[in-house]
Order: structure tokens, then sequence, then C-alpha cells
């Protein structure tokens, strides 16, 4: 395959890239949920959607639900799964769209409150045992909008006897990972914020408690590398996030506004010996606002494969030469060798060479499969955000 050694075909050969089951439903932002012709109306129907990716790239196995947004007959839905090629995979919470959670879920100073929120967790694990599921993930929209508001200190603590208590029912092969976010819904603190709190937190659950990134959740000219390589190295990297985003949390395809720092995300995952690394789940987490969802999906994970391939195509040997040499330009230029190699023609030559479309995102287009859902899913409720 030209440029790609039979070792990096290898390694892409395993890549593996979670989907959210939530990409498949209308979106939007606080103005406006644009609607779309065949758009998914319940679970079954949001993975039918997300097969298709797996069945055109190779690249999706597995597809994240989200409780309750994704409530189903679980067996029911695990089999239609397995039907359509692909298997359920991540369970995420929801503690941000419930009336009793305005100040907070598992962090609120009523402990009424609190108690209901772990129970959605344990319930969340119920599911993961019907489902097969390995991981619980936790993103909290908690925190504070004024100074004065909230006992900062005090939620902390909350947060983590609320989180002992998930902890503690999780199965022997079952984990928890914390999402962390820097602002929103609360603007003047957040309860976890970044990844040094969640990785606070977590640390003090035990092994089974690891931290999420996101990678869209961090403040412009974050090095979200060096956040990369760091949990890497102390062990604690539970899962991606992938997404990109232009000025805050938008939720973009990965890799549309920074390319290069996918590529340098790509090269630490490398480095620390988590790429193919069962112990770290590669994910998307997106919203297709104005662009078709199956193919926005598509365009994500060939993003992270591409990417992935020029990260493997670095020279470590002579970038570490350079590195101890102190030859600051020479290493900069073995990086960015590798990022400007153009992989795509390798790829769409290896893609074919495993019996996959060269291109599949023409070969979805022409499939016929937009305009078969459109024709078929007529009546009942879309999904949407929020639903």
């Amino acid at each position: 395959m030209g440029i790609l050694s039979q070792d990096i075909l290898d390694q892409l050969e395993k890549q593996a890239i979670e989907l959210p089951s939530w990409a498949f439903g209308n979106s939007g932002t606080r103005f406006k949920v644009f609607g779309t012709p065949g758009t998914p109306r319940d679970p079954f129907e949001k993975i039918s959607d997300a097969a298709q990716v797996h069945k055109y790239t190779g690249l999706a196995p597995t597809v994240a639900l989200h409780i309750p947004w994704d409530m189903a007959n679980f067996a029911d839905l695990r089999k239609h799964a397995e039907d359509e090629g692909v298997a359920l995979g991540t369970i995420n919470s929801n503690t941000f769209q419930d009336d009793d959670y305005k100040f907070g879920a598992l962090t609120h100073e009523d402990a009424t409150i609190r108690n209901k929120a772990i129970d959605h967790h344990l319930a969340c694990i119920d599911v993961m045992d019907e489902t097969g599921s390995r991981d619980l993930k936790i993103w909290l929209a908690e925190g504070s909008n004024y100074p004065g508001q909230a006992d900062m200190r005090g939620r902390q603590d909350r947060l983590q006897e609320s989180l002992q208590k998930i902890y503690a029912r999780l199965g022997d092969d079952q984990r928890l990972v914390l999402e962390y976010k820097f602002f929103e819904p609360s603007f003047y603190h957040t309860d976890v914020p970044d990844w040094g709190t969640s990785y606070a937190q977590v640390s003090a659950l035990g092994d089974k408690a690891l931290v999420c990134l996101d990678t869209g959740h961090h403040a412009p000219g974050t090095n979200i590398e060096f956040i990369v390589m760091q949990l890497l190295r102390l062990g604690k990297l539970g899962s991606f996030d992938f997404n990109s985003r232009f000025y805050a949390d938008d939720d973009l395809i990965v890799g549309a506004a920074d390319p290069f720092q996918l590529f340098r995300i790509i090269f630490e995952v490398v480095r620390g010996g988590g790429l193919n690394n069962p112990d770290v789940q590669f994910m998307l987490d997106q919203c297709h606002n104005v662009e078709d969802k199956i193919p926005g999906q598509m365009r994500s994970v060939l993003n992270v494969q591409e990417m992935t391939a020029r990260a493997l195509l670095v020279d470590t040997e002579k970038l570490r030469a350079a590195q101890v040499a102190g030859d600051v330009l020479g290493a900069h230029q073995v990086f960015m060798d590798a990022f400007y190699t153009d992989v795509r023609p390798a790829l769409a030559e290896w893609r074919e060479s495993r019996g996959l479309a060269a291109d599949p995102m023409a070969a979805f287009a022409a499939s016929g499969y937009l305009e078969k859902i459109a024709a078929d899913r007529v009546g009942g409720q879309q999904a949407s955000w929020g639903a």
C-alpha cells in the first residue's frame, strides 16, 4: 500500500470508534432544532443507521446509548444490533433535563434529590447488565452562575459521596468514566470543569473509575495532547469523546476545525500506548445540526482513521534523536513531514483490499439508503436532542 507499511495497516485494522446513538436524531442549538426526512423514531432505527457507518467504513462496531433517551426492551435492542452487525456500547446517564436538578443532581444540597440522581445511575448500571456494556459515562451539568451562590467545596464532597455509591454497584468488569467540561450550562463554576478535577474524583474511587476526555470541552488554546499524555502516563484515560469546536462545545465533526490538533492528540495516544488499547475507548460525541447524520458520522470516523495513519508515520527514532540533540527545527520537521503526508490514496487502496469501497462516502451516497428511510419512516415522533 505504498507509504503505509504492513505494521501500520495491521494497527489500522484493529481500530474501532464507538458511535453515539443521539448523533442520528435531529439536533440543533438553543435557537432551533432542524428536522430531516428519515430521522429515526426509536432506538432500533438509530442502531440501524449507525450500522450503516460500520458497513461502509469498517470502523464503528459499537453504538453508545443515552438513558432515558434510548429506553427500550434491551434484550430485543441487543439482538437487533447483532443482526445489524454492531453491538451496544457505553451507557450515558442524564441528570440535566429534570426540574429537580436545577441546582444540581449528584451535588445537590437536598439528599432526596441526590438519591434520585444516584438511583438513576444505578438504573443505568442495570441497563449495562442487560446490554453487556462495560462503561457508564457520567457528564454533570452542575455548578453555579454567581459568586456566593453555592458552597463549592461542599459540592465536591457531596459529589464524591454520590460517586462512591454508584461505583460500589459496578460489576467486576464494569467501569465508570467521568467526563469534564469547563463551562456551560453553569457559567461561574462547574463542578467537574477540567481533567484535574475528574482525575481527583475518580482516583478516590478506585481502579475501575477513569477520566473521559471530550476534545471540545476545553478553553481555546488548551494543549489537549498534553492532557492526553498525562492521563495515559497516570493510567487514568478511560475514553475519548471526539469532536471539534471553533468557539466552545460545538460538537462538530472531529478534525473539521483543527486537523493538526487531532493529529497531535493521536500521536500522543500512540506514544502512550493508548492505540487499540481496550482500556482506552475511542468514541464520538457529536450533533449534526445542518448536515446529514449518517455521512457526518462516516466523515468523523474516517478523519480519525486518516490522522491515525499519519501519526503512525512519524519516524519516532529520528524524532527522538533530534530531541536528544536539541535540534528544534529538525524535530519539528519530522513531525510535519508525517502530518503533511497524504495517506488517502493508500487508505482507499487498502479498503478495497478488505472488500470495502475505496470511497465510503460516495458508496453510501449511491446506496439509496437515505432516500429509502425518508420514504419508509413516515409518521411517529422523530428522535431529537433531548428525546
